[in-house]
C-alpha cells in the first residue's frame, strides 16, 4: 500500500502510517529499529532496495531523507515536506517512509525525522554517498546509535580514511571495513592453524580502494608487522601475503569469487570470496550496534605508516590509542612479531674491546 502525501508534515505522515497499518491489518510491533537513510535522488533507489532485502532479516520502519537541492532563489525560498508512505509488501519487512525536503526544511532535517523514530528502539543512520566529515556531530548523525558510511563512495577515498579517523566517535563504521570481514576471518583462522610468527605481510588490491587500505592497517596494527601495499587490477582485492618463519601463507583471488588459501606444508584449498552486495553488507552492520574498537583501532594506525618496521610502528603507537585492544586480541589470533633485541652485554663487551686496543 502506497500513500503520497504533498506539502505536508511529521504529524500527517504518522496519521498515514497508522491509516495504513489499519488498511491492511499489520500492526507496528515486531520492528526492531528505524534506519535512516540519507541521499539524494540520483541514489536513493538503489539505497532503498537494498534495504529493504535487509530488512527480511531486520524488521524495521525505513526512513529515507532525499534534500532536493533547487537552483531557482525562489524556489529555495519555498519550504515544503513531500512524503510516500509504503506499508506491506510495497516496503520489504517493516514500513518505509520517503521524505522529499524541500527549500528551509533542507537545514532542519532532524526536526521532520525526529517525529517519525519508532520509540524505544535503536536508530541507525545511513549515508550511501556524499557522506558528512563528521557523522556524528551531523544533526541526523546525532540522532542515531550506529552511523554507517561508504569510503569507496568517495571522490578521493584515500583522504576520506584520513578524514574519518581524524573525526572518529564511537558508533562510526564504514562500508570498506565491512566488505574485509571473510578476509578477516580467512586469515585469523589461518594464523590459527600454525604456531609460527609472521614478520611482513603484502596486500594488493586496486588503487584507491578503502577495503585494500583498511585490511593493510589491520594488520599492522593487529600484528605490529610491516605491510606493503601494491596495486593490481581488481577487481578489488584480489591477495594477502603473509611471510612467517614457517613458510608464507598466501590467500589469492583473481576472479573477485573463489580464493585459494595456501600455507606451507598444507595442500592448497578453494574458498568462497564472492564480492557481496550492498544489501548483505548493510544486514551484517545491523546485527550489532554497539562500537566497533578493532574497526577504530584500524583505522587510527594511519594510511601513511605502512611499511613501517614493527619496532617503531609498537613504540610510536600508545596503548591509550586502542580501545578494547585487548578484548579484539582475544577474539582475533595474532602472531606478533617480537622486535629484535641486541643481547645484554653486546654494549660493554665493545667498549671493553675498544679499551684494549
Amino acid at each position: 500500500m502506497k500513500i503520497d502525501l504533498t506539502d505536508t508534515s511529521s504529524g500527517k505522515i504518522n496519521k498515514a502510517l497508522v491509516q495504513a497499518r489499519r488498511a491492511i491489518g499489520t500492526p507496528a510491533i515486531g520492528m526492531v529499529l528505524t534506519l535512516v537513510i540519507v541521499t539524494d535522488e540520483e541514489n536513493a533507489y538503489d539505497a532503498l532496495k537494498a534495504a529493504n532485502e535487509a530488512s527480511r532479516e531486520h524488521p524495521s520502519r525505513k526512513l529515507v531523507v532525499i534534500k532536493r537541492v533547487s537552483r531557482s532563489p525562489r524556489d529555495r525560498a519555498q519550504a515544503r515536506l513531500d512524503a510516500e508512505v509504503r506499508v506491506g509488501t510495497a516496503a520489504g519487512t517493516g514500513e518505509t517512509v520517503v521524505l522529499r525536503l524541500y527549500g528551509e526544511v533542507i537545514n532542519h532535517a532532524q526536526s521532520v525525522v525526529l517525529p517519525l523514530l519508532l520509540p524505544d528502539a535503536p536508530v541507525v543512520v545511513w549515508w550511501p554517498v556524499d557522506a558528512p566529515t563528521d557523522p556524528a556531530k551531523d544533526p541526523l548523525g546525532a540522532l542515531g546509535q550506529r552511523r554507517v558510511t561508504d569510503t569507496y563512495a568517495a571522490e578521493h577515498p584515500i583522504e576520506e580514511l584520513k578524514a574519518r579517523a581524524a573525526a572518529y566517535t564511537p558508533g562510526d563504521t564504514d562500508l570498506s571495513w565491512t566488505r574485509i570481514t571473510p578476509w578477516r576471518s580467512m586469515l585469523a583462522a589461518a594464523l590459527d592453524q600454525i604456531a609460527c610468527e609472521v614478520t611482513s605481510a603484502e596486500v594488493e588490491g586496486e588503487e584507491y580502494n578503502p577495503s585494500v587500505e583498511l585490511l593493510a592497517m589491520w594488520l599492522a596494527d593487529r600484528l605490529k608487522i610491516p605491510v606493503k601495499r601494491s596495486g593490481s587490477q581488481g577487481p578489488g582485492l584480489t591477495a594477502v601475503r603473509l611471510a612467517t618463519n614457517c613458510g608464507p601463507i598466501v590467500l589469492d583471488r583473481a576472479d573477485g569469487s573463489l580464493a585459494t588459501l595456501s600455507i606451507e606444508g598444507q595442500p592448497n584449498r578453494a574458498v568462497a570470496l564472492k564480492r557481496r552486495e550492498t544489501a548483505e553488507l548493510i544486514a551484517e552492520e545491523l546485527r550489532r550496534l554497539d562500537p566497533d574498537d578493532t574497526y577504530a583501532s584500524a583505522l587510527r594506525y594511519g594510511v601513511d605508516r605502512l611499511g613501517e618496521p614493527a619496532a617503531a610502528a609498537a613504540a610510536e603507537k600508545p596503548a591509550a590509542e586502542e580501545p578494547g585492544a585487548q578484548e579484539a586480541g582475544a577474539q582475533e589470533p595474532a602472531k606478533k612479531a617480537a622486535p629484535e633485541k641486541a643481547p645484554a652485554g653486546a654494549a660493554k663487551a665493545q667498549a671493553k674491546k675498544a679499551a684494549a686496543k
